[in-house]
């Protein structure tokens, strides 16, 4: 299974993207393009429904090597036996958690990712201790139309201050990704502008190729 010091491109099976197509065929795609690690993204699913799409898509990213992340529920990670679970910042400090043991045990049976918005947010969620951290929405995005972009100073700030693995996230393109990399990302999280394309193994490889011009 790929370690999170080695993953690049973070990728989604985000349901409120898949317009009818079927979640276990995306994730297929998602892995044949190169994909490092997959979140299963379902804010509108029942958890009922969200532990039958995990456990469908587990095989295949397990098959591919690809940690499977679940979001929002820690719950259904270790039930279904995902990697990771991933939870924002109100999901985790506001319901009561410090660190990142009280999640996924001192062992780290499973790992957990956190959102951060801001510098603070960054901060204390490092101080947390998740296996990583993600720092967006760098530009504005349809998946979170409400949250206001932290642009590209947040990635730089991140760069040059946070020691675990953080993705870049939120809005990120072809057309706009070598600013990205260039203010410091060397990990890349895209949903929308790989789900809204036909062609998903082609998209991703040019994600692939865009990050991997540059060495972790």
């Amino acid at each position: 299974m790929r370690k999170i010091s080695d993953c690049k491109l973070y990728t989604f099976v985000d349901t409120s993207y898949l317009i009818g197509r079927n979640s276990d065929k995306i994730a297929q795609q998602l892995c044949d393009g190169g994909s490092d690690i997959i979140q299963l993204r379902a804010k509108s699913e029942e958890k009922e429904t969200i532990i039958r799409i995990a456990e469908s898509i587990l095989p295949i990213t397990e098959k591919a090597g690809i940690p499977l992340v679940i979001n929002d529920y820690p719950d259904i990670a270790k039930k279904v036996g995902a990697q990771f679970c991933h939870l924002g910042q109100e999901d985790f400090f506001d319901a009561g958690y410090k660190t990142a043991d009280e999640i996924t045990g001192v062992t780290r049976t499973i790992g957990l990712g956190l959102s951060s918005h801001s510098i603070e947010q960054a901060q204390r969620a490092v101080f947390a201790q998740p296996d990583y951290i993600a720092v967006g929405p760098v530009f504005p995005t349809a998946t979170k139309p409400q949250a206001k972009p932290v642009t590209l100073e947040l990635v730089k700030w991140a760069s040059k201050n946070v020691m675990i693995p953080f993705f870049a996230i939120g809005g990120i393109n072809l057309s706009n990704i070598d600013e990205v990399l260039s203010a410091g990302a060397r990990r890349i999280g895209v949903v929308s502008a790989i789900l809204e394309k036909a062609d998903i193994v082609s998209i991703c490889k040019q994600f692939k190729k865009k990050i991997e011009q540059l060495s972790l």
